[in-house]
C-alpha cells in the first residue's frame, strides 16, 4: 500500500498521546480487579479479527484507562439484550459496546462521561437502487428492516423511519448486530440503521458490498455502563477527560477510523 501523508500523520498522531499518558493526574486503584463485559459484534468499536483476537476502538481505549488508573481488566462476552440487566444486576463491572447514552438506560445504570459521538446512518447493499433515503424506504411496504430489540437503532427505525408501530412487521430482529447485517448482505432484509462509526467500518471492509444512502438520523453519545452507585464512574471519567486533553481519543479515532478503512 502507498503511504500517503494523511497516514504518516495518523501515525504521528497514534503515538505521541500514548507517550505523554502518565503526565495526566488520575487516581491509582492499586491493581483492582475490573471485570468488563461486551458483545464483540461492533466494528471498529469492538469485533473478532481474521486471527480470532478482540480488537477494536473499544478495547484500545480501555487498555489505555487501565494503564492510567492501574486497574486489571477481565474480559467476558454478552448478548446486547443480556447486557444492560447483568451490569445492572452487578455480575459484571463495566460494560462497553457503543451503548448510547439514554434517560431511560439511566434508571437501570451509571453512564460515564460520553468517549464519543455518532450519528445514525442508513447501511444498504452497494447495489441497492430502489431507495436512497428515509421516506423511499417507507414508502414501499416490501422493504424490510433489520434491528436488535431495544437498541437505539430500533426506536429510529420506528419513530424516524416508520410509522411508530413498535410491532410493526417490517422491522425484523435479530439477536446480534452482525446478524442483521449479516441478513442485509444475504437479501433477507433491505436496511439496518447503525451509528456512523460502526457504519462506515462495515462500509470500508465490504469491499463495496455495503454503503451509506440518505441523510444522518441524528446524533448519539456513547458512554461505559456500571451497576448504579459504582465508585468507577468518577475514575473512569477522570481517564477520559485526561484521554480527550491529550490527544489519546483523537489517536485511536485516526486509529481506527482511518488507519482501519484504509487497510481494507
Amino acid at each position: 500500500m502507498k503511504i500517503s501523508a494523511a497516514a504518516t500523520l495518523a501515525a504521528t498522531l497514534a503515538l505521541m498521546p500514548f507517550a505523554g499518558a502518565a503526565l495526566a493526574e488520575v487516581p491509582d486503584l492499586a491493581g483492582r480487579a475490573v471485570t468488563v463485559v461486551t458483545e464483540n459484534a461492533y466494528p471498529p468499536l469492538q469485533f473478532v479479527d481474521a486471527s480470532g483476537a478482540a480488537v477494536g476502538w473499544e478495547y484500545d481505549a480501555m487498555a489505555e484507562i487501565a494503564k492510567r488508573l492501574n486497574i486489571a481488566v477481565s474480559y467476558e462476552n454478552s448478548s446486547w439484550d443480556a447486557m444492560i440487566p447483568a451490569v445492572s444486576g452487578g455480575q459484571f463491572d463495566i460494560g462497553m459496546t457503543g451503548i448510547t447514552i439514554r434517560d431511560d438506560r439511566k434508571e437501570q445504570v451509571d453512564f460515564s462521561d460520553p468517549y464519543m459521538r455518532s450519528e445514525m446512518v442508513m447501511m444498504v447493499r452497494g447495489d441497492e437502487a430502489r431507495f436512497a433515503d428515509a421516506a423511499g424506504f417507507a414508502a414501499n411496504p416490501a422493504l424490510l428492516m433489520a434491528a436488535q430489540p431495544g437498541t437505539t437503532p430500533f426506536y429510529v427505525g420506528v419513530y424516524e423511519v416508520l410509522d411508530g408501530n413498535e410491532a410493526n412487521p417490517r422491522i425484523k430482529m435479530f439477536e446480534t448486530f452482525g446478524a442483521g447485517v449479516e441478513a442485509l448482505r444475504s437479501g433477507d432484509v433491505d436496511l439496518v440503521l447503525t451509528d456512523g462509526t460502526s457504519g462506515n467500518g462495515y462500509v470500508a471492509a465490504s469491499g463495496g458490498g455495503l454503503k451509506i444512502v440518505g441523510e444522518k438520523l441524528g446524533a448519539e453519545d456513547f458512554g461505559f455502563i456500571f451497576p448504579k452507585g459504582s465508585d468507577l464512574v468518577a475514575p473512569i471519567n477522570e481517564a477520559i477527560a485526561a484521554m480527550k486533553a491529550d490527544g489519546t481519543i483523537e489517536a485511536l479515532n485516526t486509529k481506527w477510523f482511518l488507519d482501519y478503512k484504509m487497510g481494507q
